[in-house]
């Protein structure tokens, strides 16, 4: 039971071991769970999986093995009444009649979504007014403006909201995947600058087969001072809404940067840096560090590595309380500065297309913020900020 389910955990390089397989059949026996899918889930990933890192894999291959159940599940779904199911009207406008809306601005908009909410007394849905699903207001969820505040929608769909009232959820990139990192691994090894040990700590094999033939044939140990990457670097990466769609090239680039650099920390941010940023975006909302604390915590010959799209609402880089998610006391440029005093060797990596870059306020706000060192998340791109941090 389960043998092949075992053998594609491994096979996904998960290190699962016959002793948990083990372990999960007997604590099936035991009737530890239901014959329910998600109890089995959380019991399975429990046993098999030790570090919460391999979850988002481990998930991946749960879903695959157990497909044909999942087909049964959409099975059933497709017998209740659609009308049950999905939302009951979703805004869908023309690219003229979406030309024709405006935006409030921020602090009308603000303002407004405050009036609205000492006014509002009921659900409302297709309209341009008030708080509600389907329209073209500024405030609520499933229709369309220009500028609004996204209340109560899960996902992204115009990626047009300046503001998000919403519980976020993001995952930690994988840093164990090697796959396609050669050619990233190729252009960090630009960024070197190699310093020995104190201590001469390692074997050296060639020396001491010399040094014993010499000692005839006495065991004579030679050791060497061990040569490393002395570059220390922090690296600040986007996580959520836009970089979604960017998320295999950075893992790429997290698994090949962890590989190269001995000295290599990182945090998160969401689109924009502000006074905190995260460790772990499991528990984005419980487990901020505050971005004076880096300050402080790492000296300035840190190379400092951005890595996002920059792709928002320019209100989240300009204004206080711009941020997408919470109320900023200062605006996002001033912490950016702020960082970029500290480390003067800094740059930005954008998997945005270069051709593109131009049609994004605030992507050329951020790039003139960084004073042009904002280069492309490609190999070549990547070789040429190396240089630049060099």
């Amino acid at each position: 039971m389960l043998i092949d389910f075992f053998y594609q955990l491994r096979d996904a390089r998960l290190p699962v071991s016959v002793k948990e397989l083990l372990s999960l059949l007997e604590a099936l026996d035991a009737r530890v769970v239901s014959g329910n899918l998600d109890e089995f889930y959380y019991l399975s990933r429990a046993i098999l999986i030790k570090d919460e890192k391999y979850f988002d894999r481990y998930d991946q291959v749960f879903g695959q093995y157990f497909k044909g159940v999942e087909s049964l599940l959409e099975k059933l779904e497709t017998e209740i009444p659609e009308d049950w199911l999905s939302k009951l009207v979703e805004k869908q406008l023309s690219e003229a009649e979406k030309a024709q809306l405006q935006g409030l601005g921020w602090d009308k908009l603000m303002q407004t979504l405050k009036e609205r909410l000492a006014e509002q007394k009921e659900r409302h849905q297709g309209g341009n007014k008030w708080i509600g699903t389907g329209g073209t207001s500024p405030f609520g969820a499933y229709g369309y403006n220009p500028e609004g505040i996204r209340i109560g929608q899960h996902e992204s769909r115009h990626r047009r909201a300046v503001k998000v009232w919403d519980q976020r959820e993001f995952k930690d990139f994988d840093d164990s995947r090697e796959l396609d990192t050669r050619n990233f691994k190729v252009a960090l090894r630009r960024l070197r600058q190699f310093a020995r040990n104190a201590e001469a700590d390692t074997l050296d094999l060639d020396h001491t087969i010399r040094a014993t033939a010499d000692n005839g044939g006495w065991l004579k140990l030679q050791f060497r001072h061990e040569r490393h990457n002395a570059v220390k670097v922090l690296l600040f990466l986007d996580v959520g809404g836009s970089m979604d769609d960017h998320i295999e090239v950075c893992e790429t680039l997290f698994s090949a940067a962890r590989s190269e650099f001995k000295h290599l920390e990182h945090v998160y941010f969401h689109n924009f840096v502000y006074e905190s940023v995260w460790r772990d975006n499991k528990r984005r909302h419980h487990e901020r560090q505050a971005t004076f604390d880096l300050l402080h915590t790492y000296p300035s010959d840190y190379k400092l590595i951005f890595v996002g799209d920059a792709t928002m609402s320019p209100y989240e880089i300009a204004y206080p309380g711009g941020s997408v998610e919470h109320m900023n006391e200062e605006a996002g440029s001033v912490w950016l500065k702020r960082l970029l005093e500290h480390f003067p060797s800094a740059v930005w990596l954008n998997p945005v297309s270069e051709q593109y870059w131009g049609y994004t306020e605030s992507l050329l706000m951020t790039r003139e913020l960084m004073a042009d060192r904002m280069f492309p998340l490609t190999p070549a791109g990547l070789e040429a900020a190396m240089r630049r941090l060099l």
